[in-house]
């Protein structure tokens, strides 16, 4: 396995993992923003009015782009095995 084999798998493999945790992180990092503003605003300082809209969002999220998400796993996994040849010999 030549070095730079490696690193193009490595990195592939750290695009994928940053843009799937991205796209589920990154929705509910906004609203939690929002709700925290808004707090801030109000001086309500109740702890579910931060989480139940995050948690809602973020299983909204999942639920939307699931399909998305499992599609780009399978395209990697699909890559992984095609470069077995490569690596092994």
């Amino acid at each position: 396995m030549s070095p730079e084999l490696f690193v193009e798998i490595l990195q592939e493999s750290m695009f994928i993992v940053i843009v799937i945790v991205s796209f589920v992180i990154l929705p509910g990092l906004v609203v939690g923003l929002v709700v925290a503003v808004f707090q801030a605003a109000t001086s309500i300082n109740e702890q579910t009015m931060s989480f139940l809209p995050r948690l809602l969002i973020t299983l909204l999220v999942l639920s939307w782009g699931g399909n998305w998400i499992v599609q780009k796993m399978m395209d990697f996994t699909f890559f992984m095995v095609d470069s077995i040849p490569q690596v092994v010999g």
